[in-house]
């Protein structure tokens, strides 16, 4: 099996496909996809989303220094979709997606109602790259969908069917393959009580 070298390029993929919500009053609301998006610090919870100057917005984003990451899940793919095309200069997004505006806890831009996390953010800096620019946020606030959290508060996301983005296609994610530290976890002992009991 030989490698065939290309140009240098984006090739970090899956990528999450996430709704950015932004604006602080209604006539400005407005929703942008976003892939460029990750954590990039634990404490204090820190993110960033990359958005070409060019969009409508940036500016939005520039200026109130606020946006929502909105999780997208398998009912949420058209969304995300039509959101990545079409223009807020164009086009109300939640209007023509029929998606819900829902107030924020700590920030003035909106959630969307049927994302099963968003992720509210406050704007520290923003670092000029090229074709995009970074705006790196601290996490303020977490809102999720209480139909997934179980008897324990443990919250699933696995059952509000995530989707992801790959070379230009969306992809619901597979089944699970193993947890954190699986490969290095050690197997459980037998109770000794109860295996010998079971030899008598």
């Amino acid at each position: 099996m030989a490698k065939i070298n290309w140009k240098p390029g984006n090739m970090i993929y899956p990528l999450p496909a996430v709704l950015v919500s932004c604006g602080n009053k209604e006539d400005n609301y407005n929703i942008i996809t976003i892939a460029w998006t990750g954590t990039i610090c634990t404490n204090p919870p820190m993110t960033y989303v990359s958005i070409r100057p060019n969009r409508y917005s940036y500016n939005i984003i520039k200026e109130t220094k606020e946006f929502v990451i909105n999780l997208t899940c398998e009912n949420l793919t058209k969304a995300a979709d039509y959101c990545g095309v079409k223009s807020g200069r164009d086009v109300n997004k939640f209007e023509e997606m029929n998606l819900t505006v829902e107030k924020a806890t700590k920030i003035s831009a909106p959630l969307i109602s049927e994302s099963p996390v968003n992720i509210e953010c406050k704007v520290k800096d923003i670092v000029h790259l090229g074709s995009h620019d970074m705006f790196i946020a601290e996490v303020v606030a977490i809102n999720v969908d209480d139909n997934y959290l179980d008897e324990n508060n443990k919250f699933h996301l696995d059952k509000a069917k995530p989707i992801c983005y790959s070379h230009g296609n969306y992809f619901s994610l597979g089944e699970n393959l193993g947890h954190f530290g699986f490969s290095v976890a050690k197997k459980k002992r037998k109770n000794k009580k109860k295996f010998n009991k079971n030899k008598k």
